[in-house]
């Protein structure tokens, strides 16, 4: 029987994404945050007349490298979401028993 479209697919399994989506996400986010630390560098040496700027700017550049690495290899956290519920679907027929069972005198050998 054709599921109909409009149904949400059943989750039966608490996995997490793929190995290579995680991966994706993890690369992505150290990017961004080398982004971060290539401005945070640029902008040290723009406002080098404000002193105090500068210096933030530079702590951060250097801060942000570890931060990133550490980000990058946290990895992806499992999902807690709660699984659905899944029970017999009435509309449908069941196996029936055989009558008489196994080895008895009813059952053709």
């Amino acid at each position: 029987m054709p599921r109909k479209h409009d149904e949400a697919p059943v989750r039966i399994t608490t996995a997490t994404a793929g190995h290579s989506a995680d991966l994706r996400h993890r690369q992505r986010r150290y990017l961004i945050s080398m982004g971060i630390r290539t401005l945070c560098f640029v902008l040290a040496v723009v406002f080098m007349d404000v002193t105090w700027l500068m210096w933030l700017f530079i702590v951060a550049s250097f801060v942000l490298p570890y931060v990133a690495v550490v980000m990058a290899n946290a990895g992806a956290a499992p999902e807690t979401g709660e699984l659905d519920e899944v029970g017999p679907d009435p509309s449908l027929r069941g196996i029936e028993a055989r009558r008489g069972g196994a080895g008895t005198a009813d059952t053709p050998r």
